[in-house]
């Protein structure tokens, strides 16, 4: 009725990609196919389809299908903003994170897998569960008690509760500047970018929420702690597992932990590399723009991830919706989508080869190393 509504307003409009939004939806269960895959056929390479599909496939039809850079009327964003079936969705892909997790690590325990079986389905497992942090990106910066709450449940998923306290108030304060610990800089590699990010948002998220508490007067040990919420969803959904399964279970959901939480890293690395926000003359670093992101409009990895792609107006207008978000002409363009990216930047001399001289072509940096985020720590 409300996508009817927003038709009849305008005349014409329609979003064509209103039901491939179903993609992101189902994408967390891809573990769950490949299980099924190896149930039927004894293989257990099958167990790696989901990476072959998400490095492989996904790349590949990003590449021939292009990028999407239509954009809804401005006009009609209230309607489609309101319509809930975009939001139901979001919702929807919360119990299938959690689904895929239970299953996968109930099958890793009794199916007497191998050592190279075991290793691909905690791998692809963690993948999908790094996904769980997107849904909860999306879910995470709107104020409805439903999002809320499912995004600190999506988030129980890899363990990694902190997430909404450091990303909203943390990484939007501080996008593309050096004090930002989620923003890439040139000449850093990935690997050396997590050392510094995953324990940097850590500590971050915590001295946020123990500041907010603070204020209200309560402890950082208080039940409304919001890391803590999460955290304690975490125990309880992995604790079960344990208590069901049997501590060899422990170690997938660790390794599997820190791959999900590998995933996100990968796309911070991504999203910021290089980019920085001049400082004003008061000594106030100025208001973010779509220009401090790297974008992207390829069609395919933006259906799997709520248009986490479409980055630049995301920074820019963080309450907007994944169906709204918008392209920008003049903003810094990926060549692929992420998943091509995350490819490229685990080989970094590769990496620095294809992103460096973009960085310094785009026209507010000029070939100015001083307008570009530079790691300090190397020759470039």
């Amino acid at each position: 009725m409300a996508q009817a509504a927003v038709a009849a307003a305008s005349g014409a409009y329609v979003d064509r990609k209103r039901h491939a939004w179903l993609l992101s939806v189902f994408y967390p269960l891809f573990p769950v196919y490949a299980i099924f895959l190896h149930a039927w056929t004894g293989k257990e390479w099958l167990l790696l389809s989901p990476l072959l599909i998400a490095y492989g496939a996904v790349p590949l039809l990003d590449w021939l299908l292009g990028e999407d850079q239509s954009n809804p009327p401005e006009h009609l964003v209230p309607a489609l903003e309101a319509d809930p079936y975009y939001r139901v969705l979001t919702w929807l892909t919360v119990p299938l994170h959690l689904l895929s997790l239970v299953v996968a690590a109930w099958y890793a325990v009794s199916a007497e897998l191998g050592w190279f079986g075991w290793v691909a389905l905690v791998y692809v497992t963690g993948l999908a569960s790094g996904i769980a942090v997107n849904t909860a990106h999306e879910m995470g910066h709107k104020r409805h008690w439903v999002d809320q709450v499912l995004s600190r449940l999506a988030l129980a998923v890899p363990f990694y509760g902190h997430f909404t306290t450091e990303h909203n108030f943390g990484h939007h304060s501080q996008v593309a500047t050096p004090e930002d610990c989620a923003s890439a800089r040139m000449g850093e590699s990935i690997y050396r970018f997590a050392l510094r990010e995953m324990p940097g948002g850590v500590k971050r998220a915590w001295r946020i929420e123990r500041e907010r508490l603070r204020r209200r007067g309560l402890s950082v040990w208080h039940w409304r702690n919001s890391i803590l919420q999460s955290h304690a969803l975490a125990l309880l959904l992995q604790g079960g597992l344990v208590l069901a399964l049997g501590w060899p279970v422990l170690l997938f959901l660790l390794i599997h932990n820190l791959l999900a939480w590998f995933q996100l890293t990968s796309a911070n690395y991504v999203e910021h590399y290089g980019l920085l926000r001049a400082r004003l003359d008061d000594g106030r670093y100025e208001r973010c723009q779509p220009h401090h992101s790297w974008n992207s409009n390829h069609i395919c990895s933006n259906l799997l991830l709520f248009h986490l792609e479409r980055h630049s107006d995301h920074h820019a207008n963080p309450g907007r919706r994944y169906q709204s978000l918008r392209h920008f002409d003049d903003v810094p363009r990926l060549p692929s989508g992420y998943f091509g990216m995350f490819l490229l930047a685990y080989v970094p001399p590769l990496w620095f080869k294809v992103m460096d001289p973009r960085l310094l072509a785009l026209p507010h940096v000029n070939a100015d190393l001083s307008r570009v985020n530079r790691d300090p720590g190397i020759a470039i």
